[in-house]
C-alpha cells in the first residue's frame, strides 16, 4: 500500500519486520522478495513518485576533490530512484572484477563468482534482459550490427544490452497492492537510532520537509539509498557512536569511486561510419536491444598492470545542411524526449559530442513552431538526402571526426571519500561532502589505454589518432563522473577492511544491513546496476531465513 507522510491522518510511527530504506533498484528488488508472504514491510521513500526541487534539494552537497563531482548529479530522490531517468545499461561483472590483482590495492571480493552467479539470472528477470552466457561473457543475441574485429589481443569487444525498466513504472502496482508492504513517501530518515555501543539499531528516525516526525521500529534494517547516501547515514547516525554506526574503523564513506569518463582524443580517417556505428546508441533504450562496447582485453591489464576500461568512438557530425537542422529543431519542439534520452550523463554527454561543437544546440520547446515548420521548404533537399542515409543505415549527416571518449575502472582508494559537511539542509541535517582523488595508477590507466586504443583504432580505419593534452597534466583531469557511486561501504570479512560483512550485515550490529553499489570492493568498468541488484536479491534471500524465523 502507498502511504503519505506529509498527510495529517498518516500515524507518526511504524511497526515492520524489515524497514528497508530507499526505492530505487535496490529498495524494490528486496521489497518484492516479500510479495505474498507473512514478513511486514515499510519501504521509506525520500520523496514522492515524482522528483521535485525542494526534495532533490536535499542531495545537495559540496564537491572538494579533484576531479569535482556534483553530489546531486543524476539522483533522483523519488519511488524508483534513479532508474527514473537511467539508461539502462546491464552487464555483470567479470571474474576477474571480483579477483584480487596484486597491481591493484585493496582489490579482491569477499564473494567468488560462482555465489553471485545465480543472482544475476534472478536479477536478469526483474530487469527483464536477454539471457547471458557467463563463460563468454557475452549476452546471446547478437547486436544490430557487428563490430570491427581488432587484431592482436589487446582489446576485445563485449556486448551489453539496455534493460527497458523503469522501476518505478514497472513496479508500483504490484507493491500498492501488497496488503503486508508499506511504501511510505516523504518519509526521510534522519537518524538510525542504536543502543548505547551501536551494536544493534532499535528505531530509524524519520521526518517529512513539513515538519513531521516519528519512528520505524523493525526487527531488520536495509539501507538501500545509494552510494553516497547509504554512507551519509551511517555517518549521520551519530547519536549513541559519535563517528556513526559501522564507523569504528573510520572506514564509512572511504574509497569512494565512479567511473571517471572523458575524452581521450581524436581520430581523423576518411571513412569511420564502419567503426563508430556499431557503438551508436544514442536513440535511448528499444526492446532490450544488445549492443557492444570496445574494452581493454585482460591480458593486457595484465601485460600493462593496469585498471579496466571501454571506450566509445563517437562520430561528431560536420555542418549540418539547413533543411536537417530545421527538422531538428522542429521536432525538438514538437517531441517529449523519453526519460532515457535526457536523463543519463552519457546520453547528454554523447548528444553533445555527436552534434559537433560547430552546431548549435536543439532549440528550447516553447519555440515558435510556424516559423520553424516555414524554414523547412528550402531545405527539402537536405531532408531527401538525410532519409536516404538513414534508409541505408548511414548517419543523416557526415561525420567529421571521431572522439574517442573513455569509461574506466577506478583504484580503491581509502582517501577518496564522502564525509559530511558544515551546511544543513531543509531537514536539519549535515549536508555531503564528496572528496573524489584519482591515485598514480589511475593516472597510467588512462595514458596506457589511450595509446592502445588510439593505436589500434586508427588501425582499424587507416585513420590518424591524436591524443589530448590533458592526459599529461594531472593538475587538470578533464574527467566527469558517471553516478556509478560505489565503494563508501565496502565489504569485507575483515573489519579492518571494510564496512560490510559478505552477508552485507554492518560490521558490528547485529541488525543492519546495506544494499547497493556502495558495498562494491571493487568497481571494473561495467555498469553497476544490473550487479546490485543481483546482490540485493542475494541478501533478501538470507534475510528471509532470519525473517521467517520471527
Amino acid at each position: 500500500m502507498l502511504i503519505d507522510y506529509r498527510h495529517a491522518a498518516t500515524p507518526d510511527d511504524f511497526d515492520a519486520h524489515l524497514c528497508i530504506v530507499g526505492a530505487g533498484p535496490a529498495g524494490i528488488a528486496i521489497a518484492r522478495h516479500y510479495l505474498d508472504t507473512a514478513v511486514r514491510v515499510c519501504l521509506l521513500v525520500g520523496g514522492g513518485m515524482a522528483g521535485d526541487a525542494e526534495t532533490q534539494d536535499l542531495y545537495a552537497g559540496d564537491s572538494i576533490g579533484n576531479p569535482q563531482l556534483d553530489p546531486a548529479a543524476s539522483r533522483l530522490r523519488a519511488f524508483g530512484g534513479s532508474t527514473n531517468a537511467w539508461g539502462g545499461g546491464c552487464i555483470p561483472l567479470s571474474r576477474m572484477d571480483l579477483a584480487a590483482r596484486d597491481w591493484v590495492p585493496h582489490s579482491g571480493w569477499p564473494i567468488s563468482y560462482a555465489e553471485l552467479e545465480p543472482h544475476y539470472a534472478r536479477a536478469r528477470d526483474l530487469l527483464a534482459i536477454d539471457g547471458h552466457d557467463f563463460e563468454a561473457g557475452g549476452f546471446l543475441s547478437a547486436p544490430a550490427r557487428r563490430p570491427p574485429s581488432f587484431k592482436g589481443d589487446r582489446l576485445v569487444n563485449r556486448n551489453f544490452v539496455l534493460s527497458p525498466v523503469f522501476f518505478g513504472q514497472a513496479y508500483r502496482a504490484e507493491l500498492e497492492r501488497a496488503p503486508n508492504i508499506q511504501v511510505v513517501l516523504h518519509a526521510n530518515v534522519l537518524e538510525l537510532l542504536s543502543d548505547a555501543g551501536g551494536e544493534h539499531v532499535h528505531a530509524a528516525r524519520i521526518g517529512s520537509l513539513q515538519g513531521k516526525r516519528g519512528q520505524v521500529r523493525a526487527h531488520r534494517y536495509v539501507l538501500a539509498c545509494g552510494g553516497i547516501e547509504n554512507a551519509r547515514l551511517l555517518l549521520l547516525s551519530n547519536s549513541s557512536v559519535p563517528h556513526g554506526l559501522g564507523n569504528e574503523q573510520d572506514l564509512v564513506g572511504r574509497y569512494f569511486m565512479d567511473h571517471p569518463r572523458g575524452r581521450l582524443g581524436t581520430l581523423h580517417a576518411r571513412a569511420v561510419t564502419p567503426l563508430t556505428r556499431p557503438y551508436d546508441r544514442s536513440g535511448g533504450k528499444g526492446p532490450t536491444p544488445v549492443f557492444p562496447e570496445l574494452c581493454l582485453s585482460e591480458d593486457a591489464m595484465r601485460a600493462h598492470r593496469m585498471l579496466s576500461g571501454r571506450v566509445r568512438p563517437v562520430a561528431v557530425e560536420g555542418q549540418v545542411p539547413r533543411g536537417i537542422h530545421a527538422a531538428r529543431r522542429l521536432r525538438s519542439a514538437l517531441r517529449k524526449p523519453r526519460p532515457d534520452e535526457g536523463g543519463s550523463l552519457e546520453g547528454q554527454m554523447s548528444q553533445a559530442l555527436r552534434f559537433g561543437s560547430g552546431n548549435e544546440a536543439p532549440p528550447p520547446p516553447q519555440e515558435n513552431l510556424a516559423r520553424l515548420a516555414l524554414q523547412l521548404a528550402p531545405g527539402m533537399g537536405d531532408l531527401a538526402r538525410g532519409m536516404f542515409n538513414r534508409l541505408t543505415d548511414r548517419p543523416i549527416v557526415p561525420p567529421d571526426h571521431v572522439d574517442v571518449v573513455g569509461y574506466f575502472e577506478q583504484a580503491p582508494n581509502p582517501d577518496s571519500r564522502v564525509r559530511l559537511g558544515d551546511d544543513l539542509d531543509p531537514l536539519g541535517q549535515r549536508r555531503v561532502r564528496v572528496d573524489w582523488r584519482l591515485t598514480p595508477l589511475d593516472w597510467h590507466t588512462y595514458r596506457t589505454a589511450t595509446h592502445l586504443f588510439g593505436e589500434e583504432l586508427a588501425r582499424a580505419c587507416g585513420g590518424r589518432f591524436q591524443a589530448d593534452a590533458w592526459l599529461h597534466d594531472e593538475r587538470a583531469p578533464q574527467l566527469q563522473g558517471t553516478a556509478h557511486h560505489m565503494g563508501t561501504t565496502r565489504m569485507a570479512d575483515d573489519p579492518a577492511d571494510g564496512v560490510v560483512d559478505r552477508n552485507l550485515r554492518v560490521h558490528g550490529v547485529d541488525n543492519l544491513h546495506v544494499a547497493g553499489s556502495s558495498v562494491f570492493p571493487t568497481g571494473g568498468w561495467a555498469f553497476p546496476t544490473f550487479t546490485l541488484v543481483a546482490l540485493s536479491m542475494r541478501l533478501a534471500e538470507h534475510l528471509r531465513d532470519c525473517l521467517f524465523l520471527l
